[in-house]
């Protein structure tokens, strides 16, 4: 379905859901999506996504105003109110390995319940939880990921839902997609029905329920550097 609004894309979001977030540091994010999500008020939000912004941009933006209960991320360096959120327990967190969060997620939308991995074995990670020997190697259970709403960026969508993705919005995107009950898509082009040529078409529109196409994205840059020039 093509959404003439943020407002009716994000329908149907509730307290307590919890909810996917596509893209890698700032690139590839739905802003406006998440824009939205702020505007709704709404609270306790569990969200599964790499990273949760920066203090002024992105998923930082729902943290400040106090809208997310529980973070399941991989990378959570550039945000200082995280990190004061989290250190005065207002925040919790769950912190997983960079490539078993991909996994995880991946699974959950393959109906995949679980799986072994040896990344975390042998740290806290691991404490309290099922391991098993294979071929004399020890591997950690981790549990597939599956999410009430996904919010996901691609660069061009059609009135189906199929979608394609452009550079580093490929990171977390499409999997998410795949991993929502209701996936909610955020493009910059909306191509006509019959336009996408099929080897172009990243995520299928089977797995996607609503579109909008959304011309102010802001894309900024997470941390700036300047060249000092070569010596």
């Amino acid at each position: 379905m093509i959404c003439k609004s943020v407002t009716e894309a994000l329908s149907g979001i509730s307290d307590g859901a919890t909810i996917m977030v596509g893209g890698f540091g700032l690139v590839g994010i739905p802003e406006n999506l998440i824009l939205g999500l702020r505007d709704t008020g709404v609270k306790n939000l569990t969200v599964i996504s790499n990273n949760c912004g920066v203090d002024a941009w992105g998923l930082g933006i729902l943290l400040q105003n106090r809208q997310i209960k529980k973070m399941i991320s991989s990378y959570v360096g550039e945000n200082k109110e995280f990190e004061r959120q989290y250190l005065s327990g207002e925040l919790e967190v769950e912190l997983v390995p960079q490539g078993t969060l991909a996994e995880r997620i991946r699974a959950g939308g393959a109906g995949i319940p679980g799986f072994y991995t040896p990344a975390g074995v042998g740290t806290p990670i691991a404490e309290g939880r099922e391991t098993r020997i294979f071929d004399g190697k020890e591997y950690l259970l981790e549990l597939g990921l599956k999410a009430d709403f996904s919010l996901v960026k691609a660069w061009r969508g059609d009135g189906l839902g199929n979608l394609q993705y452009r550079r580093t919005a490929q990171n977390f995107n499409p999997m998410m997609a795949a991993a929502g009950k209701v996936t909610i898509a955020e493009v910059e082009v909306m191509a006509g029905i019959g336009e996408m040529e099929p080897e172009t078409v990243h995520t299928p529109s089977v797995y996607v329920q609503r579109v909008i196409c959304c011309d102010n994205h802001e894309k900024r840059i997470e941390r700036r550097t300047v060249s000092k020039g070569v010596v």
